[in-house]
């Protein structure tokens, strides 16, 4: 994205925070794994978002006093003989481009950076990016750095700008939209490609095997998340991703997969029979899943909230599943469905930000589903919806879903069925 991008972000941020306050970010760095080995790094998403960065060991400092705000990114320092090894470090001419920010430094000079404010002006507020999913985790870079800086200067306030930053990120961009669509064509595609190369008797990893090659040859380094394909009862299982059985003839394959791209990402279920065809019972299943998956995105439309969309679709499942033989009564539906309708989509799979009332920007994910393990059936119908002015617009339209189109492609694509 453009730099204007993340110094409009900055801007917006910075409009609401106090005078004499200094807001950090870090943008994290790769875990350590094993040996001489670290996991992948992927940027603090936050960061990223201010930044463009996407670089590791970096930091964001922003201050604010009487009424004006100063910016400063600190990077590595490149060094010649790592960069034989490891590549070069980002210079400060391509991190004052990326990000537009214009006073770029050495991290190792953050620290006379940071103590010169307080010797020379009166700060008061510190706001970090203080999330923290579980209480059993290790400590982020930024809580790390809340007791140290506590200790060094008690009369401090700690402040956590992470949900602030996090509402922001609800209401996407042109620009932010638009990589989430190229995210969803890559997701689509590596799904028609599955399909034409899969059927019974393979490994559920070979059939996801070729989602992994498209997203490859598109140049897509990581995925939204770990990749859901499963065969039969295993697709009961909602974030079952082992993906090591032996697919059958008769079974349904459901997929859950996404593709992620510039750090925005798609999100796409399916269900599909290895074989082809739908048996008739898979079909009365199906018909249901798909139904609520209709309606929800009839319903979705600004001031809709997240709870009347979970309680609809609950009654149709509802419904369905008395239709079905499977229940007597709603209150027993959550042996068969036992998940919300969806989430908000982004820079991360399951996005940030409050799940109450949609608002024209907002993208977010419509997926019923209900899982029937005594019959080896789980069956999951996921679009991505992008909440418009009046309604809303299927981002993953292109992406089939009827039954007579799912068998019509089979018959007509896959080389190992005709």
């Amino acid at each position: 994205m453009k730099k204007e991008f993340f110094i409009s972000k900055r801007e917006e941020i910075m409009k609401n925070i106090e005078d004499g306050s200094i807001v950090l970010l870090f943008a994290g760095r790769a875990p350590y794994k094993s040996a001489d080995e670290t996991y992948s790094f992927t940027p603090n998403r936050n960061f990223y978002y201010l930044t463009g960065i996407d670089r590791e060991n970096m930091m964001l400092m922003m201050h604010k006093r009487a009424g004006k705000v100063f910016q400063t990114l600190f990077i590595e320092k490149n060094d010649p003989q790592m960069a034989r090894w490891l590549g070069e470090k980002m210079s400060e001419e391509e991190a004052k481009e990326v990000s537009g920010i214009e006073d770029v430094r050495y991290i190792e000079d953050f620290q006379g950076a940071f103590g010169l404010l307080f010797s020379r002006f009166k700060y008061d507020n510190l706001y970090l990016d203080l999330e923290r999913a579980e209480w059993d985790i290790p400590m982020t870079k930024s809580q790390e750095f809340a007791k140290v800086a506590k200790e060094k200067y008690p009369f401090i306030n700690i402040k956590n700008i992470y949900h602030d930053i996090c509402e922001m990120r609800t209401i996407k961009s042109e620009e932010e939209i638009e990589n989430i669509r190229e995210a969803i064509k890559i997701t689509e595609e590596g799904i028609y490609k599955l399909m034409e190369n899969m059927k019974p008797g393979m490994m559920e990893y070979e059939i996801e095997a070729y989602f992994d090659f498209v997203l490859t040859s598109h140049g897509v380094k990581d995925k939204a998340f770990k990749t859901i394909a499963a065969s039969g009862k295993n697709a009961a299982i909602l974030h079952y991703s082992d993906n090591n059985c032996q697919t059958k003839d008769g079974e349904l394959m459901q997929f859950d997969l996404g593709a992620q791209y510039k750090y925005y990402n798609g999100d796409i279920s399916r269900a599909i029979p290895l074989n082809g065809k739908f048996t008739e019972r898979q079909k009365e299943i199906y018909n249901v899943v798909l139904k609520t998956n209709k309606e929800i995105t009839a319903m979705t439309k600004p001031g809709i909230t997240f709870e009347q969309l979970n309680i609809r679709a609950k009654e149709l499942l509802a419904e369905g599943c008395v239709e079905l033989g499977l229940i007597k009564d709603a209150s027993e539906l959550s042996k068969y469905y036992f998940h919300s309708i969806g989430h908000q989509l982004g820079m991360d799979t399951h996005d940030v930000g409050s799940h109450s009332e949609l608002k024209p920007g907002m993208v977010l994910t419509n997926e019923p589903g209900l899982y029937i393990p005594e019959e080896g059936i789980g069956i999951r119908i996921e679009d991505d919806l992008l909440v418009t002015e009046d309604g809303c617009e299927v981002l993953t339209k292109n992406m089939i879903r009827e039954i007579e189109e799912i068998e019509k492609y089979m018959a007509e694509n896959n080389k190992y069925l005709k």
